[in-house]
């Protein structure tokens, strides 16, 4: 005689809805990846350097004509931009017409060169202009790092004192040129 089938009776069964569940967690997963689509959060990096004094550094000279850059340098009475910026930098290039208006407009402006040779900061200055009053060689980095920037270009607004007063992530582009020259006058005051 044959056995008939096992009964199920034993066996807890699972709710009709759990079935649905998988469906209904997709179909979540989905809504949310919709949201972030539409309403992408705020992805603009702000230093936590702003309002506070420059980092205490002191870089030797990048260029044989000038001086090198110490922070002592810039808490002078007048505000100033400091921009960090490499030779091997392409958006370095792309700012540097700004950056020659800004420095023709009268604007102080002190460069680090990051990880750079002085053959290669002088053949740059030379083909896209030279706005820097000193020019630092930041070798290995370090001041880079103390700053808080994550890349080359990024320029710094500086008051007098020597407290950072506002941080522009990327190259200046001619439309940064009269809101830069804001920061400035701010920083001035």
């Amino acid at each position: 005689m044959n056995d008939p089938l096992p009964s199920d009776a034993g066996r807890p069964r699972a709710p009709r809805w759990a079935i649905w569940l998988p469906l209904a967690l997709f179909v979540a997963f989905v809504a949310l990846v919709m949201i972030g689509l539409y309403r992408p959060a705020d992805r603009t990096v702000t230093s936590a350097l702003v309002g506070k004094p420059m980092p205490a550094f002191a870089l030797p000279a990048a260029l044989p004509d000038r001086p090198g850059l110490a922070s002592t340098d810039i808490a002078n009475g007048r505000p100033h931009l400091v921009n960090i910026f490499a030779s091997w930098c392409i958006p370095c290039r792309v700012e540097a017409p700004q950056l020659g208006a800004l420095a023709r407009a009268g604007v102080p402006i002190e460069g680090i060169s990051v990880r750079d040779s002085t053959e290669a900061l002088q053949g740059f200055l030379k083909e896209n202009g030279d706005p820097f009053q000193r020019v630092g060689a930041d070798d290995d980095g370090q001041v880079q790092l103390k700053l808080g920037s994550s890349g080359v270009p990024e320029t710094y607004v500086i008051d007098g004192k020597g407290v950072i007063r506002y941080q522009h992530i990327g190259e200046i582009r001619p439309e940064h040129v009269p809101m830069i020259l804001e920061k400035l006058k701010e920083a001035g005051r």
